[in-house]
């Protein structure tokens, strides 16, 4: 929906700019060497002002964000039922059942089943990577929420930096826009003596700049950052389903009760009812 929503923005606002007589010829003439100046000077502080390993996470989680949905009502009932079937297998078979499962989940017939949780590695990983400490050392159920709510903080703590350098080049835009507007004005100055249609074209070139820069700053970037907030919430929701199921797991809950404790957590909009979920369950292990 996020490219959606930008056709929608350059539609309305150029296409209004058109329908009240407006010029686009002056715009598309001013805005390449405007763009040069404003997001030259955006992308240096961006640079400067960040890590490259925020720069990259922050690159990757904007595209993302224009293409992703967010975790829907499908990949919790998977979520649900892959957590049931492992947590099934470890209390039918024992401890040494389920290790090559969490070993290697890209080979396991358990985590295969479900492709989309699969390409989810963050949470192959939050699931896999606990049961793999909680097989090998004698933890509390306390211990264990305190060990995943650290790995979910961790996690977000990196997402949240990426979220806010995408946000501070949102900010800093209408600021460089006017910059490259002041910097037309300046070159304005040089011919104040070639007469009012000269100075009129040049002036709304440098206007130009201002636009730009208040036009891709609210548009788009502030948008998209928007979005990679929403969307890290989001996955936090998700890990938190599984946080549910694996500290109920640990406190010797059988796995009907695991996944009832996660499936509480899931938000009312994306939660399974009861009967839904009892209905895929006995579908998966008729498969």
């Amino acid at each position: 929906m996020g490219f959606v929503g930008a056709i929608i923005v350059i539609v309305c606002v150029f296409g209004g700019f058109v329908a009240a007589g407006g010029q686009l010829g002056p715009v598309l003439h001013a805005a390449p060497i405007e763009l040069v100046i404003i997001f030259g000077a955006a992308i240096g502080g961006f640079i400067t002002g960040n890590p490259m390993k925020t720069v990259k996470m922050a690159i990757k989680m904007a595209i993302h964000s224009m293409t992703a949905k967010g975790p829907q009502k499908e990949e919790y009932v998977e979520l649900l039922q892959l957590l049931f079937n492992l947590f099934q297998k470890f209390r039918k078979e024992g401890p040494q059942a389920v290790e090559a499962h969490i070993e290697t989940p890209d080979k396991s017939d358990i985590f295969t089943a479900y492709p989309k949780i699969l390409k989810n590695h963050h949470a192959v990983d939050f699931i896999c990577d606990t049961m793999k400490t909680t097989l090998a050392a004698d933890l509390s159920p306390y211990d264990v929420d305190d060990l995943l709510d650290g790995d979910i903080k961790a996690a977000h703590t990196e997402e949240h930096a990426a979220q806010h350098a995408i946000q501070s080049i949102a900010d800093g835009l209408p600021g460089l826009g006017i910059v490259a507007a002041v910097l037309g004005i300046v070159k304005t100055m040089g011919h104040l003596t070639e007469g009012v249609e000269k100075i009129g074209a040049l002036v709304g070139h440098a206007l130009v700049g201002t636009m730009l820069g208040v036009f891709l700053a609210y548009g788009f970037f502030g948008p998209i950052a928007t979005k990679m907030l929403n969307d890290i919430e989001a996955e936090g929701r998700f890990l938190a389903v599984i946080k549910a199921a694996l500290v109920a797991l640990q406190r010797g809950a059988n796995p009907n009760t695991c996944v009832e404790y996660a499936r509480r957590t899931i938000a009312p909009n994306e939660r399974p009812s009861f009967k839904e979920l009892e209905e895929k369950l006995k579908e998966k292990k008729a498969a």
